[in-house]
């Protein structure tokens, strides 16, 4: 075996990290292409006609969700419009120029919401306590109004295929329910569609895309460092299962595919008398009651 084989990566020649580095970036925009768009097709998340609003956090996943959608636009059957969105919720120290700045050099359409949720949230939630749950409720509500608004048809989030499981056995664990975040959620009222273009997208592979695209990543603990969350002990765990049985991650998610209402115990699903499927209840984005000055919001009901 040669020693250009064998050699540490960063013991290799600049021009020879650079080809390496390439060819792998060429093979996971591939792969995301083919995951992003297979779940547009088995979930009918983009029509023709669409316009589509990505949420942009500043995170790897969001990132990743544009740059993917942008290539597949370009060759898409349908044509479909792309807009970007971010909210900045004025926690101290966030960057308020890098998005516009990464946004303006694409050529795509953007909009920054300037709304002080780091306040309220500061406000409603104990000292100590968790604060992702009440500051995504405030950040979707406003992007949802926006939306409304503006005339978008689907507001696209950066969920992918971990997010998924993770939310399933949160729901198990802490809140007695088999459910997750589904890849496509229609309001009861009409208002808004959301859409998961990265349902079938793995964190690891879109980590490393956005590591070699070198997005202008903003951390996501600028409020302040919440460590023991629930979600990260079930990352931890699957970091685990997935290092000591690969594919198990993979069979897990083919399970949530393929459910069978009569082999599970909910007689809202399964009529187990006259031995038929129900049509079930309905996951929906509903609306709650409004924060002072922020109207009307809508709570994703997860």
């Amino acid at each position: 075996m040669s020693q250009a084989m064998t050699a540490n990566p960063e013991q290799l020649p600049a021009s020879e990290q650079d080809r390496r580095q390439k060819l792998e970036l060429n093979k996971l925009q591939k792969r995301l292409r083919r995951d992003v768009g297979q779940a547009i097709a088995d979930f009918s998340m983009i029509e023709a006609g669409d316009k589509v609003m990505c949420c942009l956090s500043g995170g790897k996943d969001s990132y990743a969700m544009l740059d993917i959608l942008l290539n597949l636009q370009k060759s898409a059957p349908v044509s479909f419009e792309l807009i970007a969105v971010n909210l900045d919720q004025k926690q101290p120290g966030f960057p308020e120029e890098i998005l516009p700045e990464y946004l303006k050099a694409l050529g795509i359409e953007y909009h920054i919401i300037e709304k002080d949720t780091y306040s309220i949230v500061k406000e409603k939630v104990p000292e100590g306590k968790t604060t992702c749950g009440l500051c995504s409720r405030l950040r979707r509500g406003i992007l949802y109004n926006f939306a409304e608004e503006h005339g978008v048809t689907k507001i696209a989030l950066g969920h992918h295929r971990d997010d998924l499981l993770e939310t399933l056995f949160l729901n198990m664990f802490y809140g007695g329910k088999l459910k997750t975040m589904p890849p496509v959620l229609h309001s009861d009222d009409g208002r808004n569609t959301v859409i998961r273009p990265l349902a079938y997208a793995r964190e690891k592979d879109i980590a490393r895309y956005a590591a070699l695209r070198e997005f202008p990543i903003i951390p996501c603990n600028l409020c302040g460092s919440q460590e023991n969350l629930q979600r990260q002990v079930i990352k931890d765990m699957f970091k685990g299962w997935d290092k000591q049985h690969p594919g198990r991650l993979e069979t897990m998610f083919r399970a949530i595919c393929n459910v069978e209402p009569s082999h599970l115990a909910d007689p809202n699903l399964y009529d187990f008398r006259e031995g038929e499927r129900l049509g079930g209840k309905r996951q929906a984005v509903q609306t709650a009651s409004p924060e002072p000055d922020f109207g009307r919001l809508d709570v994703l009901n997860l």
